[in-house]
């Protein structure tokens, strides 16, 4: 009876979590106000449209915004007019009220990069994907885009107040992407194609070492290279090396270490910075509670919350990796000697020696 009743509950609690989190906007002080009291004309018009914001008349706030601009072209308060329609285009949401809160945000730094708001402007623009992520099992492009905006942020302005928020975020989305990519591998190795199972789980490390389930990756790769045959031997016993040394604590590093001593193979001792590391996460990995657990299939977004909470998130863009079945082509790796240049000074060396060539040319006949 108590079950019935919370399913009873239920859509009339969604709804007005829904209807809160769409106003939640609404009737909220403005982030950027101008403190100055003053009652000149073009002050007086920003003061306007920012009770316009607060009080969710976005579209009444932005004419507003663009008279100021438009009429004192001179004015100290344009800066804090351009962010301010970008701010009412951010309040307004939606897809149209996303997609030109961006525009105007990357206006904004382009034209005031050096102001204490280009910051903010984007870790804005790196929320707004952000909170359009998808779970890893679905279309991973609202991750990558917050990925590169969010690492455009810690490479632009690393010493703003969003840089730690955004550090963390960026740990967030690479949790989701490789979390994509493994279940991918996962999928490969238990249908059987190994070789494509080594690559995607190998790149997964390879991209995103901090990673929850790096170790499971590492162990699901030397497991794949083992049942290609004795040629992929090097990468099996390489990823069971990484898993040892790197991911210590690791409920597989102890297989690992077996499986090293029976292929005869340096077994590698732990990195403390590595073993230190899985301990902190150990420590301060939070578990998502039940209500939330018991809902997660109705939600978009997905679950953060075996992210690391320490290391550096990776900035460099993916590589592509080649399965290890094929073949490097033999010019693949280019020449490896060393190529000299030096003037000719004996013009009869071409007379005198022969002809490189694989074919030469016949001979020319005799004149009669």
């Amino acid at each position: 009876m108590l079950v019935s009743k919370w399913f009873l509950k239920g859509p009339a609690l969604a709804l007005v979590v829904l209807a809160s989190s769409s106003c939640s906007f609404k009737h909220k002080k403005y982030e950027n106000p101008i403190t100055k009291d003053t009652l000149q004309p073009d002050k007086q018009l920003f003061d306007k449209s920012i009770k316009d914001i607060e009080k969710g008349r976005y579209e009444i706030a932005r004419l507003t915004l663009n008279t100021l601009i438009n009429t004192y072209d001179s004015s100290e308060y344009l800066a804090k007019a351009k962010l301010a329609i970008a701010d009412a285009w951010f309040r307004e949401g939606g897809m149209r009220g996303r997609a030109q809160a961006e525009l105007e945000y990357k206006d904004f730094i382009l034209f005031y990069p050096t102001m204490e708001e280009a910051a903010e402007s984007q870790f804005k623009i790196c929320q707004i994907h952000y909170d359009q992520m998808d779970k890893a099992d679905r279309d991973p492009n609202e991750g990558l885009k917050a990925e590169h905006e969010c690492r455009q942020l810690l490479t632009q302005f690393p010493n703003s107040k969003f840089a730690p928020e955004t550090e963390q975020r960026l740990r967030n989305i690479q949790e989701v992407l490789a979390d994509s990519e493994y279940r991918v591998g996962d999928f490969y190795h238990k249908k059987g194609s190994f070789a494509a199972a080594g690559n995607r789980l190998g790149g997964v490390v390879d991209q995103y070492p901090l990673y929850s389930r790096a170790d499971e990756a590492l162990w699901l790769e030397g497991d794949s290279y083992s049942r290609m045959g004795p040629r992929f031997r090097a990468r099996e016993g390489d990823a069971y090396q990484r898993l040892v040394k790197d991911y210590p604590l690791s409920r597989h590093a102890d297989e690992a270490k077996a499986k090293l001593k029976a292929m005869e193979m340096t077994i590698p001792e732990a990195d403390p910075a590595a073993e230190a590391r899985m301990r902190y996460e150990a420590e301060n990995r939070t578990t998502p509670g039940m209500f939330r657990r018991a809902t997660g299939f109705i939600r978009r977004g997905p679950e953060t919350a075996a992210a690391a909470k320490s290391g550096a998130p990776q900035m460099n863009n993916p590589k592509a990796n080649i399965p290890a079945i094929v073949p490097i082509p033999g010019g693949a790796a280019g020449f490896q000697g060393d190529v000299t240049v030096a003037p000719v000074t004996d013009s009869s060396a071409l007379d005198r020696n022969p002809d490189a060539r694989s074919t030469p040319p016949a001979p020319a006949p005799p004149k009669p």
